[in-house]
């Protein structure tokens, strides 16, 4: 059995919040990596800020453990031109807030939300509030992912999904799943195919 003990504000949270930038930065470098992510490609990560903590998904949301994730993942991404889809919480259907650049070069449509903590949670939040021009859509295929404290990520990546296996496994205290998609294998016995990392 598997127990959250959560964190009390000022109880050791600065050094928390540290960590939860440290293994962001380590996570999203080795997926761009291992994943084979391209500029003009989509990564989606969902998380949870109560897990991250030690809460419990939901019901411990935290604005600064948000923030110290997206600021440790946004530049990574921006340097390298590729897209963040940051997913929603349940609240909204588990939409998505991206950039309005990426939104019409996929060709996905723009829902009318604007995320809130209680309503879209707070990494969606600081995602809108930290990207240029947000907008907020439901359907995506990304080309990799991670998962922080069970979100499930995987009906927004392409087909076909495989696990990453990655050097950390926890942001904070929250759980992480990464995975990278690949092209199908289609045809059969006869069918030859290109080499796969």
């Amino acid at each position: 059995m598997c127990v959250n003990v959560k964190v009390k504000e000022g109880e050791g949270m600065e050094r928390i919040y540290e960590e939860i930038s440290e293994q962001a930065k380590i996570a999203i470098e080795e997926l761009i990596e291992v994943g084979h992510v391209k500029a003009g490609q989509i990564i989606v990560i969902g998380c949870s800020s109560s897990e991250c903590v030690g809460g419990h998904i939901g019901k411990d949301s935290s604005m600064d453990a948000a923030q110290a994730l997206y600021s440790s993942v946004a530049p990574v991404l921006e340097k390298k031109g590729i897209y963040l889809a940051a997913q929603c919480c349940e609240h909204l259907n588990r939409a998505l807030i991206i950039e309005r650049e990426a939104a019409e070069k996929f060709g996905y449509e723009e829902v009318n939300v604007i995320p809130q903590p209680h309503a879209g949670g707070s990494w969606a939040v600081n995602c809108y509030e930290g990207m240029s021009d947000p907008v907020a859509v439901e359907h995506i295929k990304a080309h990799a992912g991670l998962d922080i404290g069970g979100t499930l990520i995987g009906m927004h990546l392409k087909d076909v999904a495989v696990p990453v296996r990655l050097g950390v496994d926890h942001i904070g205290k929250a759980i992480l799943l990464a995975a990278r998609t690949r092209a199908k294998y289609i045809g059969g016995e006869r069918a030859h195919y290109y080499a796969e990392d």
